[in-house]
């Protein structure tokens, strides 16, 4: 399997609530789910995060589902990017509990941990919390794809 074109890249945020994360701007379902946030603390660990909004909750009123799971999806990638090496990486596994809910106004963030890294594999675990409350657990495999 072959890697599609890359998009344009992430930006880094300056001014806001956000100033000092990093916003990506490659995947086009992500701007539309999103937006979310990245970035790296001097130990290099990635952290990622977003702010739950009206348009992320389910009919009860809390953030949706299928929300912290694109989520959970987009920071385990972020994650894996050193990793990955420059090459494009594809979500072939994602597993998740969901342990808490998260409200509008809640400030989600993510972290985690590369398991292991092989040739074209490579096995995830994370956490979202909000307020250091953990509200889902997850892990994924992503698969490395050669560039066209």
């Amino acid at each position: 399997m072959e890697a599609a074109e890359p998009r344009p890249s992430s930006r880094a945020v300056t001014e806001g609530e956000w100033a000092g994360w990093t916003l990506h701007g490659t995947d086009p379902f992500e701007e539309v789910a999103g937006p979310f946030y990245a970035r790296e603390d001097a130990a290099g660990r990635t952290t990622c995060a977003f702010r739950v909004a009206p348009k992320h909750l389910n009919g009860a009123g809390v953030a949706h589902g299928g929300a912290l799971l694109a989520f959970a999806d987009f920071a385990l990638y972020c994650i894996a990017m050193k990793a990955l090496d420059g090459a494009v990486g594809l979500t072939t596994s994602l597993n998740a509990e969901f342990v808490d809910a998260a409200r509008e106004g809640d400030l989600v963030e993510a972290s985690g941990e590369i398991v292991r890294a092989g040739g074209t594999l490579i096995f995830l675990r994370g956490v979202l919390a909000a307020e250091g409350r953990p509200l889902l657990t997850c892990s994924t495999v992503l698969k490395k794809l050669r560039a066209r």
